[in-house]
């Protein structure tokens, strides 16, 4: 009886702790809807990659999808031989479903050269809501063509 009074308490206090510090009610000062909207929108959309020798190619959606004033994509090159020296506004491409061809309209970036090249690829957003689009990439590294494609439904 004498220890079921300590064991009543340390539960008592246990609760009041766990509820102190892993209460799940957001603060005053929080805003919840921010956060997840924040969380979904960076993890929503699938990074490609295309590992065709000897220019390694990752695209990223970062603006995309219905409701967007721009789409954009990150892309980075990667290689440890010859040089990026192609201007990505004339060898990508956007392709939707219907055979529709979007040329980009800025590249956010370093000038072409060197081994390693990051940047942003902007379109004006298509309107007729496809069901996929590609972002085509001609003769990088040698290669006709690559492709990396997202499906929108």
């Amino acid at each position: 009886m004498k220890y079921l009074s300590y064991i009543f308490i340390a539960l008592i206090a246990g609760l009041l702790i766990y509820f102190g510090f892993f209460d799940s009610k957001p603060q005053p000062n929080e805003n919840p809807k921010t956060e997840q909207s924040t969380d979904a929108s960076q993890g929503q959309w699938e990074t490609k990659i295309d590992n065709q020798p000897p220019i390694t190619v990752k695209v990223t959606p970062i603006e995309f999808g219905k409701n967007v004033r721009l789409w954009k994509f990150a892309v980075a090159f990667d290689t440890h031989s010859g040089s990026l020296d192609q201007d990505l506004r004339q060898v990508a491409m956007l392709l939707d479903d219907k055979g529709n061809v979007y040329w980009p309209i800025a590249w956010e970036g370093p000038e072409p050269g060197g081994h390693h090249r990051e940047g942003v690829l902007v379109f004006n957003p298509v309107e007729l809501s496809p069901k996929y689009v590609e972002l085509k990439i001609k003769n990088i590294g040698g290669v006709v063509e690559r492709l990396f494609r997202w499906n929108l439904e």
